[in-house]
């Protein structure tokens, strides 16, 4: 508790004393209110001018309270030989013959975000991105950090690179889809409308480049090439299979690509990306299980045996089984017109395991749609809705389940590095066997988020 005190005074006393002193830096998404709807940085928009080394402290918290109600239709399945209890009753229930729901009100572990930007010459800029407290991860952990390079200084900084081209180097987030630059991240979760990610949630941090060409305003181009891990690996692996593995695993990198159009017509403005994604054969790839802080739902339709940091991603679906071989494409639309904005998602994922022979590739696919109305002075508040389709056959399973998702949800921003939100949520999870703790689970109820960044 004494921690959590320290941290928010901290918090508070950054936002307020190190907000208005931030220097300028080019080529760079702000980590307050006026990044939301910001997506890759502007490479046409009027930069600061270049004076020296400069450093950026920023940083983003966040306070959560839920109230949320999980339940099932749990068949009896011992939870061992000599512990005769269900292990298909869910996280908080505690007489299956009460009840086979439960309730999970009060605050969650407040989480917070540690970002160092630093302009260490003329359009290049390098950040450190950090994790100081999240569900998953107790310690101070280094989400990654890259180099970004849209000026060529050291060649006389030619007009063409500067106008066209942008290079990316580093442990970052593959700029795979736009969802991305919506989602909830640690204690930033100041540019999420809503409290919660999609149900598969494709994140992940892996080691490589980007290069980016812009050619006329509106329209960009990239292509990336990444190790296909999330940590540092130079491991051999053997030419033929270890079991329970039938394929031998080989260490192949990533590649992905995307384009985009964004352009805005006087109050109207219109984006439209299509990103690819494609790893041939990794030892561990988690494009679609790579978050190392958890969810801001707390524990809801998780088994009993679960524990926080476990069991972190409550409410999303990790288990589709495609970490060893994956292909995956998002479209993204989003329209923009005064203050009414609509963005939607819609994934294509294929993918196994080495444990499965080459021709057996599962497929899922999610669909993602969010209205929301921004009104007041400077889109001061807003109120918005959104609804998830998530379905596929996962690894394990004979036949294909789905999960959907509706959430409302309400915000006002009393300064550009303060919001305070809420949210209503119902989700239910369809088709999962008789045996599965998930079998007609189903949890609703509202969370109230107070977030900070700066």
């Amino acid at each position: 508790m004494k921690n959590l005190v320290l941290l928010s005074s901290l918090a508070l006393f950054l936002s307020v004393h190190l907000a208005a002193q931030q220097p300028n830096i080019q080529y760079y998404r702000p980590w307050d209110k006026e990044g939301i709807n910001v997506f890759e940085p502007s490479k046409k928009a009027e930069q600061p001018e270049f004076t020296g080394f400069k450093i950026r402290i920023g940083g983003a918290f966040t306070q959560d309270f839920q109230s949320l109600k999980s339940s099932n239709t749990p068949t009896y399945v011992a939870t061992s030989a000599t512990n005769a209890a269900n292990k298909n009753l869910l996280y908080g229930v505690v007489k299956a013959e009460d009840s086979t729901s439960a309730t999970l009100s009060g605050f969650n572990l407040a989480m917070a975000n540690l970002n160092l930007d630093m302009q260490i010459g003329d359009g290049i800029r390098v950040a450190l991105e950090n994790y100081m407290s999240s569900r998953h991860h107790s310690e101070f952990w280094v989400k990654g950090g890259y180099i970004q390079i849209d000026k060529l200084p050291m060649f006389g900084s030619p007009q063409w690179y500067t106008d066209n081209f942008r290079v990316k180097i580093g442990h970052f987030q593959p700029n795979f889809g736009d969802m991305q630059f919506r989602r909830t991240d640690g204690g930033n979760t100041m540019f999420n409308p809503f409290v919660e990610n999609l149900i598969f949630d494709a994140f992940t941090t892996e080691i490589g480049g980007e290069v980016y060409v812009f050619p006329v305003d509106g329209f960009m181009g990239m292509v990336g090439l990444t190790s296909g891990f999330i940590n540092g690996n130079i491991d051999n692996y053997p030419t033929t299979p270890v079991a329970p593995n039938v394929e031998p695993t080989e260490k192949k990198p990533s590649v992905y690509f995307k384009l985009a159009y964004d352009k805005t017509f006087t109050d109207f403005r219109f984006r439209l990306s299509a990103s690819m994604y494609n790893n041939s054969s990794s030892g561990r790839n988690t494009l679609y299980a790579g978050d190392r802080t958890g969810s801001h739902y707390f524990m809801v339709a998780e088994p009993s045996s679960g524990t926080y940091a476990a069991n972190k991603d409550s409410g999303r679906f990790t288990g589709l089984g495609v970490a060893n071989k994956v292909n995956a494409i998002s479209i993204n639309p989003f329209l923009k017109y005064k203050g009414l904005e609509v963005f939607g998602d819609y994934q294509i994922i294929k993918g196994r395991t080495n444990a499965e022979r080459d021709g057996s590739e599962r497929s899922f696919n999610q669909l993602a749609v969010e209205g929301l109305y921004r009104f007041l002075k400077n889109e001061q508040a807003y109120l918005g809705a959104r609804y998830i389709s998530a379905k596929g056959t996962p690894q394990g399973f004979t036949s294909e389940i789905s999960i959907d998702r509706v959430a409302v949800a309400a915000g006002w921003f009393p300064t550009k590095n303060m919001l305070l939100k809420g949210e209503y949520v119902v989700q239910n999870y369809k088709d999962f066997p008789t045996t599965d703790y998930r079998n007609e689970a189903k949890f609703s109820g509202f969370v109230v988020e107070a977030v900070i960044g700066f």
